[in-house]
């Protein structure tokens, strides 16, 4: 009640300010986007939203979507005019009634202005007839789907545009007759009138703008029973193995996430139907669209070559997505600088339904393997962002998407609940949910809720772990003495730091574990300031070497023990050998321990040794990184056939069949010998895969892809891929990457020119592939003269693109370099900027990272 008390305060000293300095129906500041200011005048002026909307889409992209809507919803004071948010120019708004009168258009910012005279207190109707915006309605040739996260609603209809103004949609959709629709609602009924059919929905359940959806187009469609609910399924896969493999299994685990999530949270599946669809290069893995949850189409269509890991993230991702119905979708948060915490509890809920379906052992190995590196590669920069970050407007909410909101705060989370015990946690969380279903929370009422089941003071815990940045160092010291007839340990103290910044540290419990000849001991350590003793370990034997954060729980950078290096392969548990692998990668990043050559042999030891899957890809993709990034392009060159056979021997070696589909990835992503190159293309020519090894339709374009990239034959082997592709979709996706791989640098140079325009962004996903490809480490001779204007496109990006792609854009450019003119390119975007959008600087400082570690390493080692 006290929290409470507060955020109502708080809103009323905010609206206070909204509305100061000028007379009762004064116009107000009109500014691009939406202000928190304007959200939270809003938020207490309107109430009992309803929208009803109608778009006529036509079979051609190129043509306008003609749309009607009406918004009802009850005015409590006429304090100042409304401003109606739409993100388009005013020449599309044909025509506007308030209360039944026609008024003129009136157009500023963003936003239509309705003066108070046309307005009411209490309930108002506001009809218009507009152009629908094309941005994010993502228009393709036969379909569409709209993706308005996280204030995109407005580029396409007018709208309250904010997350804690949730309202009921009334769609209805005229498509071409050939087309399937799917939508927040159920569909009601269906009038055919010549080559068009008209499709009417039930009123949606109360959602915030970001959360309407719908898609339309030439799908194929399915249906099955999932739990109560008839789910449907729409989809544009063609390869009927991927569908015979696939469909199935994607409404169980469906079904399965929905079992499991109504047990847990104790609430039956808060809408009122169950429905998804397959999208081709989707931006996301997913978004959460009650009733039309929309994922990317390749993480859903498996086929018989796919990993375990592979059917492991597709159950995972179904899960987050499931989840996010009741975390996020039923309770949402008010404002989006708390984003993130929809997506912990849709990570968290979803890790638990792994555990639940496949076992606590490969869950604990999952969530380290999943969250903790991407964690640290955010946590461990100069551009390290907290959790909660500050949000004035919500046209920057996107610049808030990341690594530290996926993965640091699922971690965060699990040591909230192990600090709570899971029992106090459940029952907090549920408490949560019930209270606030179908409304809006912050972070401050849940810790509210948390604290009446914990001991803990969670408001300073939560100080270090949720509102600051960066990740905690750790190291060791421990003594010993010839105490009879051997040694023992007489003092072991652990203490740990900030990484950067001011001093701070992170309460915390994870496990060490002793390694001797014949046994191994585990102790618990609960840390809880900057130093501790560990009395649990003074006067056992002298260890052989000691294995730190071996449950895999602590978060921080922890010591390596040397002494491990010759046992590395030996540890008998997965995840030990996996907290090992990590924290050897991490302290060769900080300088310590091991140089980047030192560990690329040390891990290349493990490839025919490590017969576990997950931990197998994490080795070879540390052993890539490596190899790369922080190896000089001459030593290389000179290890490169070792490296090569490296993983073909291992390949041959390994027995299990997805160990040796990674080994061949591996192989595939290193190769650099003219032996190796007739190897990958004679596999790619005759499809005759090494023997144990099933390639797939995807697996022969990337060979084409990777060998484009090193040979004289790109446009031949391309267009050869191309032709053996009957899917329309993947087709167009290799004509446009073709340019990025050509041989002939002018071309390359036109269409990385041409990403300058937004039309030509519009398939984020293949732009960042079509980017990695261009300035892939056996091309940045002539790609390094891009970043300058690839730095430069990084606010446009942001203010054009959806959430993750100034992400994905400074990943696909930066990642693989290593030079100093690249880190002196950075340096001096930075410093020629000093007022640039801190969040994107930072995001800056993030994908840069390991540049300039590699410079630093790399300059040591010369």
């Amino acid at each position: 009640m006290i929290s409470k008390l507060k955020t109502y305060s708080a809103a009323a000293l905010l609206l206070a300010s909204a509305t100061a300095g000028f007379a009762q129906g004064a116009r107000p500041l009109v500014e691009p986007g939406v202000s928190l200011k304007l959200a939270t005048y809003r938020h207490t002026a309107l109430s009992d939203l309803q929208y009803t909307l109608n778009f006529d889409i036509p079979a051609e992209r190129s043509q306008a979507i003609n749309a009607t809507e009406n918004i009802s919803f009850t005015l409590k004071s006429l304090v100042q005019p409304l401003q109606l948010d739409f993100k388009q120019p005013a020449e599309k708004v044909k025509s506007i009634a308030v209360n039944g009168q026609d008024i003129p258009v009136d157009w500023a910012n963003e936003h239509i202005i309705i003066d108070t005279k046309y307005l009411n207190t209490g309930i108002n109707k506001i009809d218009l007839k507009f152009i629908a915006g094309n941005e994010s309605l993502n228009r393709n040739d036969d379909y569409l789907y709209a993706l308005f996260v996280p204030d995109r609603a407005r580029t396409v209809f007018p709208c309250f545009d904010q997350p804690d103004l949730k309202s009921h949609f009334l769609l209805t959709l005229q498509v071409p007759s050939d087309w399937k629709v799917l939508a927040n609602g159920i569909k009601k009924d269906s009038v055919v009138n010549s080559n068009r059919t008209t499709f009417h929905f039930a009123n949606s359940d109360k959602l915030p703008t970001y959360l309407f959806s719908f898609t339309a187009g030439k799908y194929q469609y399915a249906q099955q029973s999932v739990g109560k609910h008839t789910a449907e399924f729409l989809y544009r896969e063609t390869d009927p193995t991927k569908i015979k493999l696939s469909v199935d299994s994607v409404f169980i685990d469906h079904k399965n996430a929905i079992s499991f999530l109504e047990g847990w949270t104790g609430i039956a599946f808060p809408f009122q139907k169950v429905g998804f669809v397959g999208i081709p290069d989707f931006q996301f893995g997913g978004m959460e669209h009650p009733g039309e949850v929309q994922y990317k189409a390749s993480s859903l269509f498996l086929d018989d070559g796919a990993t375990k890991d592979q059917f492991i993230s597709r159950s995972n991702l179904i899960s987050h997505e499931t989840a996010h119905m009741w975390f996020g979708d039923m309770v949402t948060m008010e404002w989006f600088n708390d984003v993130w915490m929809k997506e912990v509890f849709a990570n968290f809920m979803a890790d638990k339904v792994t555990e639940k379906m496949m076992g606590s052992e490969t869950f604990n190995l999952k969530f380290l393997q999943d969250h903790y590196p991407a964690a640290y590669g955010i946590d461990r920069t100069q551009g390290a962002n907290p959790i909660r970050q500050q949000l004035d407007n919500l046209q920057d909410a996107g610049s808030l998407y990341g690594n530290i909101i996926y993965h640091k705060a699922p971690i965060m989370m699990r040591q909230l609940e192990l600090l709570m015990g899971a029992d106090n946690f459940r029952l907090g969380i549920q408490e949560y949910l019930k209270k606030y279903a179908y409304t809006n929370a912050t972070w401050n009422d849940l810790i509210a809720i948390l604290s009446k089941h914990s001991k803990t003071d969670l408001y300073a815990w939560n100080k270090v772990w949720v509102n600051q940045p960066g990740r905690p160092v750790f190291d060791c010291e421990y003594l010993g003495a010839n105490l009879g007839t051997e040694n023992k340990i007489v003092r072991f103290n652990i203490t740990q730091k900030a990484e950067f910044g001011e001093a701070r540290t992170w309460p915390q419990i994870f496990d060490i574990t002793l390694v001797y000849p014949d046994h191994s001991q585990n102790l618990t350590v609960n840390m809880v300031g900057a130093q501790m003793e560990l009395k649990a370990a003074e006067g056992l034997a002298w260890p052989s070497y000691v294995l730190f954060n071996s449950n895999g729980m602590g978060y921080g950078l922890f010591p390596t023990d040397k002494n491990i290096t010759g046992s590395l392969f030996e540890i008998a548990s997965p995840l030990q050998r996996a907290s090992a692998y990590i924290t050897a990668y991490e302290n060769m990043l900080a300088g310590r321990y091991f140089k980047p050559n030192e560990l690329l042999q040390l891990f290349t030891k493990g490839l025919t040794v490590e017969k576990n899957e997950m931990n197998l890809r994490m080795l070879t993709g540390y052993i890539g990184s490596i190899y790369w990034e922080f190896i000089l392009p001459a030593d290389r060159q000179k290890m490169a056939t070792t490296v090569e056979q490296s993983f073909w021997t291992a390949m041959q070696q390994q027995e299990a069949p997805n160990n040796k589909k990674i080994l061949f990835r591996a192989y595939q992503d290193v190769y650099f010998s003219h032996e190796a190159q007739s190897n990958i293309y004679n596999i790619w020519q005759q499809k005759q895969p090494p023997v144990g090894v099933k390639l797939s339709e995807d697996d022969y374009t990337s060979l084409a892809f990777s060998f484009a990239l090193r040979s004289d034959t790109v446009t031949h082997i391309l267009k050869q891929q191309e032709d053996r592709i009957p899917n329309a979709d993947r087709k167009k996706r290799i004509e446009f990457l073709m340019p990025a791989l050509s041989l002939d640098v002018q071309e390359r140079d036109a269409f990385f020119n041409s990403l300058g325009d937004r039309k030509n962004r519009a398939k984020e996903a293949w732009v960042t592939a079509a980017l990695s490809y261009l300035n892939h480490p056996l091309r940045q001779s002539t790609s390094i003269k891009y970043l300058p204007k690839s730095l430069d496109l990084v606010e446009e990006i942001q203010r054009t693109g959806d959430v993750f792609f100034p992400q994905s854009w400074l990943g696909s450019i930066l990642s693989s370099y290593q030079s100093k003119e690249a880190a002196q390119i950075v340096n001096d975007f930075l410093k020629a900027h000093t007022d640039y959008n801190p969040k994107l600087k930072d995001k800056i400082l993030q994908s840069s990272d390991n540049l300039f570690r590699a410079e630093k390493l790399l300059g040591a080692a010369k």
